[in-house]
């Protein structure tokens, strides 16, 4: 692998983890312009939205097996196609059923290219650098989470039809495709590097504390973030455009932790910062459901981004070093898991809001949270990082 070729693929994970944040995080901005467009109410618009999150989990979910059949470089062309056709899709039909088709392809999009995004970055580095990296490239997600409500927002007020949004996310696409035809991709298969057949390893108890972790941590992330709009202009008497400026407020701070973590990260042991960074994320969640003061709420989304920033990256690499050799298998299981938080997000928190309003999801996100502290305290006394990690870090 030439240095030319690392550099250009590690730029391919980077806009995967951006193309796959601009199409997770705008759902909540351009919902109501949908609803309205199929005339449906906006709950069960946002059910609609399951068939996107349901592409992603179905993409990362046989992925694991799919990168060593097929090879990567094909699998991102063969994505760029499906992108074309699905975003024509939504210019042109009026039908629902077409609707949620285009969002489910979207969704595989998604999930094939922050799949190989994630496993080049973890074949790409090792130790604790694996990590820092991993963060920097998930800071990407956020980045977009920043860019593309700005963008959304910016189109609706113009009165262009919300289809556009997507438009201008198949760009970020159009950079993976420019991208891979320039690089050469590792080959992946059942030998290592040196030629020796690859040994199978015991995952151990940890991987199933990290995958219950990382679910619950994007699901109560997404229920949070996809419901405090509403939460702000029905209970703290905002307007939508303070509403939508507190979702851009945690993202960018959730960016900029991304990019201190990432620096930072490399000084201390995993396991004790995803704790401790989990406790102060719930904390700081319970704040914001319980504070009566709306100036308040700004500067808890500030911290709230900044503190959470780097809790699921850190469980992917957490993930990744349980093993002495990083398996796509391993890291894709946990991404698997996140990715089944983000499908659920609207299954589990839809029903929620129809019967408590949004305060009680964002209280059930709360919840969830605390969920994601204990699985991580429980990960220290029986994960195999330490015995890895040294090895690969010198």
């Amino acid at each position: 692998m030439t240095n030319r070729d690392r550099i250009g693929l590690t730029w391919i994970s980077f806009f995967s983890y951006a193309l796959t944040g601009a199409v997770v995080i705008v759902t909540g901005m351009v919902l109501e312009n949908i609803a309205e467009y199929f005339q449906l109410p906006v709950a069960q618009m946002s059910n609609t939205f399951t068939f996107l999150n349901a592409g992603i989990l179905l993409a990362v979910f046989l992925n694991a097996w799919l990168m060593e059949i097929v090879p990567l470089k094909r699998q991102l062309m063969f994505g760029f196609v499906l992108m074309v056709l699905a975003i024509l899709g939504l210019m042109t039909s009026h039908s629902l059923s077409v609707f949620s088709l285009c969002m489910f392809v979207l969704g595989v999009v998604s999930g094939i290219t922050m799949s190989i995004g994630t496993f080049l970055i973890t074949h790409l580095y090792e130790g604790r650098q694996r990590g820092s990296r991993l963060l920097f490239t998930d800071s990407f997600f956020s980045m977009a989470g920043t860019i593309f409500p700005i963008i959304a927002a910016a189109l609706l007020a113009r009165a262009l039809p919300w289809y556009w949004v997507y438009v201008c996310i198949g760009v970020i696409y159009v950079a993976i495709f420019v991208l891979a035809l320039c690089f050469e991709f590792p080959v992946l298969g059942k030998k290592t590097a040196s030629g020796e057949p690859v040994k199978k390893e015991k995952w151990g108890v940890g991987v199933g504390f990290l995958a219950v972790a990382a679910l619950c941590y994007i699901l109560g992330q997404l229920g949070f973030i996809g419901w405090v709009p509403q939460y702000a202009t029905k209970s703290m008497g905002m307007d939508i455009g303070q509403a939508g400026s507190l979702v851009g407020n945690f993202w960018t701070a959730y960016m900029v932790g991304m990019w201190a973590f990432s620096a930072i990260l490399r000084f201390f042991d995993p396991q004790r910062i995803v704790t401790l960074l989990a406790l102060l994320a719930t904390a700081l969640m319970y704040w914001f459901i319980t504070t009566t003061d709306a100036s308040m709420l700004k500067w808890i989304m500030l911290s709230l981004g900044f503190f959470s920033s780097a809790i699921y990256t850190t469980i992917i690499t957490l993930g990744s070093l349980q093993t002495k050799v990083s398996s796509p298998k391993l890291v894709n299981f946990i991404l698997t898991c996140g990715t089944v938080g983000t499908m659920l997000t609207f299954v589990v928190t839809g029903p929620i809001v129809e019967k408590g309003g949004a305060h009680a999801a964002l209280a059930t996100a709360n919840g969830l949270y605390a969920v994601v502290f204990v699985m991580c305290l429980l990960l220290g006394f029986v994960s195999k990082h330490k015995l890895h990690g040294h090895m690969n870090s010198h």
